[in-house]
């Protein structure tokens, strides 16, 4: 018992050197890990998810906890990945970008995950991507963001701004008018976002009125609506994201305005923020995304009806980040069964899995918004862009959709700062630079 005891000791101390080891330090001890394989034959393939469960950012990212899970029992009962059963890492980032670096290192170095899937903000995956990395790993980042990023371990089933806010934006000032006011959550994507906005902005001859950000997860929006009500815009384009997004919608009605008059226009307010918000306050408004639940193809009846009849489905609602992170369960399990036919099981990598990924396609059989495929350079998706503007029940009616694939483009405000490739950003000048965050 003793010897089982400091067995157990000196292995958990050694594991707790490794987490707060500095990188140089982790790196070694993972080269000396390598020759242990990813995914063993007989056993479970394991995956992180890393999201949060509690917190101001749990509103959107517990459904995508919920629909992973989905998503891998679907799988798994299936017949799994090479015949063997994915197995779920659940943790809770606690909508603390701390935490989210914490549980990356602890996912890859302890629990030896074979990719990571997680994020909801720019600014919790910019916190995890240092050690996503420098392990050589692979993050499924499985929502909307605002591109300036090329790195060669992240795979991406979201929009760029260039498949939303670019059809949103001429889309908005044609319907209400020329005058907009710009309100985000203060960190990256937002920023980053309006950046875009204002190029597209400007193409449609539109005005920008005011700019203002609100700290991530505040409540107080009675400021802002002050000046917003001085401003007159014609509508509002909102990065508001989780909990404070809900508090500002309500704010805005509570407070007296129209959305007839001054619609707010979202990357972010669907079908989970309505339905926390109640409908009231959510009606009339638009959002951007590649998928709503109302979509009606056979796909997305059967997603929707197996979804929210399972387990899992308790809050009630499919969303555009749920059926992101849907796909991205499906772009694993993919472009995993192409890695092990090119090397064989035990040698598979995460950074295999990523190269293996370039071009895989989840068919409309199985995507719910229809085919997508993930591009061969920079690994974001090709989708269709859509615009619905939400209905008294809390559903969204769309009024505008693309009827072509749009290519990603992570850098399409910045051309000059080249072009993103599956070997890092290539400049004019033909120098490549590798993992640009």
């Amino acid at each position: 018992m003793r010897a089982d005891r400091r067995g157990f000791m000196k292995a958990t101390l050694g594991a707790a050197t490794v987490l707060a080891a500095p990188y140089g330090f982790v790196k070694s001890i993972n080269q000396a890990w390598g020759a242990q394989s990813w995914i063993k034959k007989g056993e479970p393939i394991k995956v992180g998810l890393l999201f949060s469960l509690t917190g101001g950012l749990a509103v959107p990212e517990e459904d995508s906890t919920l629909v992973m899970q989905y998503a891998i029992d679907e799988i798994n009962k299936a017949g799994g990945i090479a015949g063997q059963p994915i197995e779920p890492v659940i943790v809770d980032a606690k909508s603390d970008f701390n935490v989210y670096s914490e549980k990356t290192k602890e996912l890859i170095l302890r629990n030896r995950v074979v990719a990571l899937f997680g994020c909801y903000t720019s600014a919790s995956r910019k916190a995890i991507l240092p050690t996503v990395m420098a392990q050589n790993h692979l993050l499924y980042y499985p929502t909307c963001y605002e591109g300036a990023e090329c790195t060669q371990n992240t795979i991406c089933t979201g929009p760029l701004a260039n498949q939303h806010s670019k059809d949103l934006i001429p889309f908005m000032v044609q319907q209400f008018g020329k005058k907009v006011f710009f309100v985000g959550s203060n960190y990256v994507w937002p920023k980053e976002s309006n950046k875009n906005a204002k190029v597209w902005l400007q193409q449609a001859g539109g005005e920008l009125l005011g700019e203002e950000y609100i700290p991530l997860g505040s409540s107080e929006f009675g400021p802002v609506l002050n000046k917003i009500r001085e401003a007159k815009p014609n509508f509002i384009f909102s990065t508001v994201v989780g909990a404070s997004d809900i508090a500002f919608h309500k704010q805005f009605k509570q407070e007296g305005f129209k959305v007839d008059s001054m619609p707010i226009a979202s990357l972010t307010t669907g079908e989970i923020e309505t339905r926390a918000m109640g409908n009231e306050f959510g009606a009339g408004h638009f959002l951007s995304a590649p998928y709503f639940q109302g979509l009606d193809n056979p796909t997305n009846h059967k997603f929707v009806e197996g979804f929210l009849k399972s387990k899992y489905g308790k809050n009630g609602v499919t969303h555009y980040n749920m059926e992101e992170t849907y796909l991205s369960a499906y772009v694993f399990k993919y472009g995993l069964e192409k890695a092990i036919a090119k090397v064989g099981l035990e040698e598979v990598t995460p950074r295999a899995i990523r190269d293996s990924t370039g071009g895989i396609k989840v068919e409309d059989a199985v995507s719910p918004e229809g085919l997508i495929w993930i591009d061969d350079q920079n690994f974001n998706a090709w989708l269709k862009p859509k615009i619905g503007q939400c209905q008294a029940d809390g559903s969204f009616k769309i009024v505008k959709a693309s009827a072509e694939h749009v290519a990603p483009d992570p850098y399409s405000i910045y051309p000059d700062l080249g072009k993103c490739t599956a070997d890092g950003l290539k400049a004019a000048d033909g120098k490549v630079r590798k993992s640009v965050i």
